[in-house]
This record gives structure tokens, sequence and C-alpha cells, in this order.
């Protein structure tokens, strides 16, 4: 029997989200830190350049993870989640032209886990032991029904 070893060469710690995809880590379009909060589900930067941000792209800080919806100029981008408030760091990834193909994934504390295949199919996966790795080809991991943690997108 031949022995399969995962080698991976990158890794983003996922949020867990029913709605946005794990983005693709190799295609960041730009990244910063908010700066004053002007209005609701809004990320300002005023030193940003957000002229290679797309419409769906998305938006990823150490908690939370949005969507772009609109961009209103170079330093002011609508998110679909709550506003960025100033000083958090944030990472916009490219996911309109660079969608992900999907990743494998380490549970770092038990629980269970719930994601969507690059199939399209939603499964839970229950009672995933602590320092798991998952061999299924994954596009997202839903918040509902995932009760694990520390989770790690690798590829």
């Amino acid at each position: 029997m031949a022995y399969q070893r995962l080698q991976v060469g990158r890794a983003l710690v996922v949020i867990p989200s029913d709605t946005i995809n794990i983005p693709n880590v190799a295609a960041v379009a730009t990244s910063g830190t908010a700066s004053s909060i002007p209005l609701s589900n809004r990320l300002l930067d005023t030193a940003a350049d957000f002229s290679l941000v797309k419409v769906g792209d998305i938006v990823y800080t150490s908690t939370q993870v949005s969507k772009v919806t609109e961009i209103i100029n170079d330093t002011l981008l609508a998110i679909d989640g709550t506003t960025i408030a100033s000083g958090v760091d944030y990472t916009i990834y490219s996911q309109v032209d660079n969608p992900s193909n999907g990743c494998t994934l380490y549970v770092g504390l038990a629980g269970n886990l719930t994601v969507q295949t690059v199939g399209g199919d939603v499964v839970q996966f229950t009672g995933v032991p602590t320092g798991s790795f998952l061999p299924v080809q994954v596009l997202k991991v839903m918040s509902t029904g995932t009760d694990a943690q520390n989770i790690v997108a690798l590829w």
C-alpha cells in the first residue's frame, strides 16, 4: 500500500460562513489597515488603492469574512458584513478573477464540521477529532453545523 503524505505550500485560518467560500490564498488583491469608520457595512482605508478590487471579492480580517458589494471610491468599499473597525488589519482576495479550486482542512479543536465540497455537496463530518486532517476538497466551511474550531485551509 502506498504511503501518501500531505504536503502543503499555503495556509489560511478559516472563518466559517454559510455564504462565502474560502478564498484563494494566492490571489491577494490588496491588504492594509482600516481607518476610521464612516458608515455601517463599510471598509475605509485612507491609505489604500482599491482599484484592483471587484464586487464579489472577499475581505478577511482575523475574525470576520465579508464580500465587497460596492466600490465607492479608491479608499472606501461597501461590504456585506459588519463595518471593519479602525486599526483592524484586512486582506482582500480576488474571488471574482481567481476563485478557489478547493483546499483540504486541518481541524485544531474537535467538533462537528459542515462543509461544501468542490462538487457542491454539503456534508457534516461528526465528531472530527482534535488535530485531524480532512482529505476532502472543500470550498466552504459552513457556520451552521460547525462547532469545531481552529480550522486551517491548506493548499
